[in-house]
């Protein structure tokens, strides 16, 4: 399958991303080919101003469906670049971030997650470039 085990295993992973879990983020389904499917149930408290759910909501979705997708098939990986690209007001209740790689490489890795709401609307579309980081020493960093 990848780095996880299962799908509960990465749950148990990922719990530990605060503030996405906080936000009501969650993982639905992860796939074969490394690709998932995160969503999360839009609220009040996810509005701006004008009344539209928050840009940093959408990102922040997208953002933790990119994490998924990239540590499942190599963990640690850290974003390195991503670019966000909105394309309309969610109108639904409930929003949907479907990441799938596009490029595995030696050290990194290009993501591509798609957002959309629970009315098909096609609303953002993140492109995101992750670093795979060395296991050893990420594990040799936090002894220090």
């Amino acid at each position: 399958m990848g780095t996880f085990e299962s799908l509960e295993q990465a749950r148990e992973y990922f719990k530990n991303d605060r503030y996405a879990m906080t936000s009501g983020m969650h993982l639905d389904e992860l796939y074969e080919d490394g690709s998932c499917l995160c969503s999360m149930t839009l609220t009040d408290q996810h509005k701006n101003a004008l009344g539209g759910v928050m840009g940093g909501v959408i990102y922040t979705l997208a953002d933790f469906a990119f994490a998924v997708a990239c540590n499942q098939r190599h963990r640690p990986t850290v974003a390195l670049e991503v670019n966000m690209h909105y394309l309309s007001m969610p109108r639904g209740e409930h929003l949907y971030a479907r990441a799938a790689c596009l490029k595995d490489g030696r050290n990194t890795c290009l993501y591509q997650v798609r957002l959309t709401d629970d009315t098909g609307r096609e609303v953002a579309l993140f492109v995101g470039t992750g670093f795979k980081l060395d296991p050893e020493q990420k594990k040799q960093e936090h002894a220090k």
